[in-house]
């Protein structure tokens, strides 16, 4: 917790408790909108997390899109950076349908970990990431690029942490393949203190160009 992010495939820990804090502040519950979903166990992460297809890495290039279309997202992406406490930044809340990358990171298609999050919700309902629980294995994930590439990745697992045991180096560690998170909040509510931990889709690159 709290180490500063790096470049290319070496991805340093960056805490995940302003992703959690971001989302969990606001009391979408009791509007009368359901519960975002979970993932299930049968979505997590296998022993072999790299086994499947695999492509050359692509040069890196900004992101400017995320596309999830089992799950119907279609997102601009901003930048972001990280707070004064060191921990990943988040997008602005009143800005539902928008997505941030890690800029100081990894871009998406490059060897290593890169990093997406985004609301799961706001006071005035769901946001970006809302349904991102319900995504399953094998599901398809495309980036457009500043560059005009798209770089396509395929779901490996979907997990969710609770905050006090979230796993820093398995979600945040360095890759020696081209590799994407995409971070939400989630595993469970409480009205005291928000989401209790993060949704995180694990995923690899299959295709690009």
């Amino acid at each position: 917790m709290g180490r500063r992010a790096g470049r290319a495939g070496d991805v340093a820990i960056a805490a995940v408790t302003a992703v959690a804090l971001g989302c969990g502040v606001v009391l979408l519950h009791g509007t009368g909108t359901p519960a975002p979903p979970q993932p299930s166990a049968t979505e997590a992460r296998l022993d072999a997390g790299e086994a499947g297809r695999e492509v050359a890495a692509l040069p890196p290039s900004p992101p400017e899109r995320i596309r999830i279309p089992a799950i119907r997202v279609d997102a601009p992406l901003t930048g972001l950076g990280l707070t004064r406490t060191g921990s990943l930044d988040v997008p602005p809340a009143d800005r539902p349908g928008l997505a941030g990358w890690y800029e100081a990171g990894t871009t998406p298609g490059e060897r290593g970990t890169a990093i997406v999050a985004g609301h799961v919700d706001n006071a005035d309902g769901p946001a970006v990431f809302y349904r991102l629980g319900a995504l399953k294995r094998g599901a398809a994930i495309e980036v457009d690029r500043r560059d005009g590439g798209v770089a396509r990745f395929t779901v490996d697992a979907v997990e969710v942490y609770d905050a006090k045991d979230f796993p820093d180096e398995k979600v945040y560690g360095a890759a020696r393949r081209p590799e994407l998170r995409v971070i939400t909040c989630g595993g469970g509510y409480s009205r005291a203190t928000g989401y209790r931990g993060n949704v995180v889709v694990f995923a690899h690159l299959t295709g690009g160009g």
